[in-house]
């Protein structure tokens, strides 16, 4: 976003240089006017309200500044408040509160269409929604738009396309979903194109590949899927950034004089190209989480200008030479959680200058803490039967052939599965109102003014997904025959919960919750609203709510129900013990719960601003759906529960239930972890296994003691050390030194490999030969 910067200053400098001797047309100063009523008297503008001025002459502020040629308007930047800073962002600025339901795009475009003569229009974190229309060609002048952190939402627009003039194009931020138009090659002049943290999908663009003049490509934060294809004809690119989507390709070919390429995040296979070994102009590269492979080319670590390079959270293997030269411009280095052996590098020693690097998670014989066994790092050997016949090598070679084929199935169906996984809401629970509220615009004003939902590591496809509504109490009544004894199914801390089954035949879970605090039915709406917006495979789908105000007529509700889908097949803990109502899980099953259950958790807190925590994390809140997939119930109620009141509320009490500490979510997952490795029973005396038992986990005795037996029968040693490390980090008594949930999730997932590679191997070797 640097280049835009400093585009937009020599623009409008330019522009305040051959400022005109006459007076702004009349009818430009009344679009000005217009624009301004639009926008609802942003205080930004509050200026303007003396009509008598000559807005080409008011002084410049680095929130408004008008250019004009002649006596036409010829730029328009506009820097509003309606945002927060973010850390999970870098500092991106995150739309926070929209303008009125009355606000209309599509209105407001056909105005800045009478402004014949602008060039540059920046309209940023103004509230702006709605779909961007086609009519935004008639902005034929423009040079540059940028229009970034609003709450534009739908496809952009192709008509895009014909603006032949622009040089820079920015949509960061919004909610734009569906393709990138492929046509954005016609735009011959363009140098900045920015799109990143929308909801954009489908396949890279093709026609961006022949935009000779891009220098910055930003479409970080979207769900791009498929192959990254060669970049090498970007001959004028400098910065290229596709971190967080879904490109799951092996890396491309980059142009010679790219300077920063983020390329985090996303499922890119294969080797490093040795090819960015002769990127000289390369200062900044980040392949980080990804599934790459190999041994980093030596020359990466001596390019001139690299500063920057991480390449950590992969499975890069091998060892490097200890002859690598690192360039004097080289500050920080990243190369943790992967699978190197051998030594560290001399000049990657932190010893010898104020170099920073990062070697944590392989297996380096570098003396050094956090640092895996050989074991952790070599690959799964074949198992050999004894043989005396000559046909000795033909036998082998067929195992290896069958060991190979699962390792790539196994790996196939990792990268299927972090496919499917998206990272967040679809448009229609973001901006959904029931008509009756609004039949004007279809838009709570309630949710426009506190939407504050981001496009993030998650968002998930929500196709089929019923719209959350309201339901009346004589619904709900009719469902559980009037909450008949035969329909209740439990009670705890969260309520009792029903079973019912709905007019249209559609079974359901019915919580009631009862509330200790008074609250008004805005104030209630308003919650329920975050909660229902939250969608992804792993979490019970909220269908909708339920008010009981006990026929009083105060405005207030003392008891809510929530009315979710109905997932047929028992809780986790009823499958964790062979003594259980359910048949017990063997160890990879477990595994696969666990996984379902961190990816919803890792939703919950970043896939939301503000993140859901405090989520009460219990094996009994984990279901199984038909297919033994994990959801998880009952996330998010602390926004409307008693416990809210402890921490104290300030007018809607909306930041009262954020907690500050992300740990207290990873120690509950922790407990879940320990009581998949040792049964349910351990809950009953958590405090005394956590004091007395824990160390038993270190020797092979300790855990055939007090790891389920189910587990011991079914498991590979290597993916239960996974485990139990992950888990004695979770639940230690040091928060600090517990792992991030995407520490979690990586370790799971690598557990699960390696316990699929496993059970590969046993079939294997107790096949019959012939």
């Amino acid at each position: 976003m640097g280049y835009l910067s400093v585009f937009l200053l020599i623009f409008l400098s330019w522009n305040f240089f051959i400022l005109g001797t006459h007076q702004l047309q009349s009818s430009q100063t009344q679009v000005l006017l217009q624009l301004r009523k639009q926008l609802e008297y942003p205080i930004q503008l509050e200026i303007w309200k003396d009509h008598t001025l000559d807005f080409c002459y008011l002084s410049s502020s680095t929130q408004v500044n008008i250019t004009c040629q002649d006596n036409f308007v010829t730029g328009i930047k506009i820097m509003g408040d309606k945002t927060v800073k973010d850390s999970n962002f870098d500092g991106f600025a995150i739309p926070t509160v929209t303008l009125s339901g009355a606000f209309s795009m599509d209105s407001f475009v056909t105005t800045l269409a009478r402004l014949t003569s602008l060039r540059v229009l920046s309209l940023v974190s103004l509230g702006i929604w709605g779909p961007l229309p086609d009519k935004i060609h008639r902005l034929s002048s423009l040079e540059y738009l940028d229009l970034s952190s609003n709450f534009l939402f739908g496809s952009v627009p192709p008509k895009i396309c014909t603006m032949v003039k622009l040089q820079a194009l920015s949509l960061d931020g919004n909610y734009f979903n569906g393709t990138v138009p492929d046509c954005l090659d016609s735009l011959s002049n363009l140098t900045v194109l920015s799109l990143g943290n929308n909801r954009l999908n489908g396949p890279f663009p093709a026609s961006i590949q022949r935009i000779a003049t891009l220098s910055d490509l930003d479409f970080s934060g979207n769900e791009i899927s498929g192959k990254l294809p060669d970049l090498s004809r970007l001959t004028s690119l400098h910065s290229l950034d596709m971190s967080k989507n879904k490109l799951d390709s092996k890396l491309p070919a980059l142009p010679k004089g790219v300077a920063m390429a983020f390329l985090s995040n996303n499922s890119f296979v294969g080797e490093i190209p040795q090819q960015y070994s002769r990127l000289v102009q390369l200062q900044h590269l980040d392949l980080s989480f990804n599934f790459l492979t190999g041994t980093p080319p030596e020359a990466l670590f001596s390019l001139p200008n690299i500063s920057y390079l991480n390449l950590a959270s992969n499975t890069l293997s091998g060892s490097l030479s200890n002859h690598i030269h690192c360039s004097s411009e080289l500050s920080f280095v990243d190369i943790s959680n992967n699978k190197l052996t051998g030594g560290l590098p001399s000049c990657l020693s932190t010893a010898l200058d104020k170099r920073v690097v990062n070697s944590d998670g392989n297996c380096l014989s570098i003396g050094f803490q956090h640092q895996h066994p050989d074991s952790y790092c070599m690959a799964v050997p074949v198992k050999k039967k004894e043989s005396r016949s000559k046909d000795m090598g033909i036998l082998v070679a067929v195992i290896g052939g069958i060991f190979v084929a699962t390792l790539l199935l196994v790996f196939g169906c990792f990268f299927v599965c972090k496919r499917c996984c998206s990272r967040g809401i679809s448009e229609q629970h973001l901006l959904h109102k029931t008509v009756q509220e609004n039949s004007t615009t279809g838009l709570s004003s309630d949710l426009l003014t506190n939407a504050r939902f981001i496009p993030q590591v998650a968002k998930l496809g929500t196709e089929g997904v019923p719209v959350c509504r309201v339901f009346s109490l004589e619904e709900l009544r009719e469902a559980t025959n009037n909450f008949d004894r035969s329909t209740f199914m439990g009670d705890g801390s969260n309520g009792k919960l029903y079973k019912g089954r709905l007019e249209n035949g559609t079974q359901v879970a019915i919580r009631c919750l009862p509330l200790s605090k008074k609250y008004t039915i805005r104030n209630l709406k308003l919650r329920l609203d975050l909660i229902a917006r939250l969608r992804h495979t792993h979490l019970v789908c909220l269908l909708g709510h339920g008010l009981d105000t006990g026929g009083r007529d105060d405005s207030s509700v003392y008891k809510v129900f929530l009315i979710y889908e109905y997932v047929p097949n028992g809780n986790f803990r009823s499958h964790l013990s062979e003594n259980g109502p359910e048949k017990a899980l063997k160890w990879s099953e477990r595994l696969s719960v666990l996984i379902g259950v961190a990816k919803a958790l890792h939703f919950l807190h970043t896939g939301v601003i503000p993140g859901f925590f405090n989520n009460r994390l219990k094996t009994n809140n984990i279901l199984l759906n038909e297919h033994g997939m994990a959801k998880l119930s009952d996330y998010g109620l602390s926004i409307i529960s008693e416990e809210n009141d402890k921490h104290g509320e300030k007018g809607d009490g909306l930041n009262s239930w954020q907690m500050t500490k992300l740990e207290d979510d990873v120690y509950s997952f922790g407990l879940i972890l320990l009581e998949s490795l040792v049964g349910p029973s351990v809950s009953a005396r958590r405090e005394a296994f956590l004091q007395n038992e824990m160390a038993s986990f270190g020797s092979q005795d300790g855990r055939r003691r007090i790891v389920d037996p189910t587990v011991l029968a079914t498991c590979s040693q290597e993916s239960l050390s996974i485990a139990i490390s992950i888990t004695k980090k979770c639940i230690s008594l040091d928060s600090s030194t517990r792992p991030s949930v995407e520490d979690i999730l990586w370790n799971l997932q690598y557990a699960a490999q390696i316990q699929a590679t496993a059970d590969g191997d046993q079939r294997t070797d107790t096949a019959p030969y012939h």
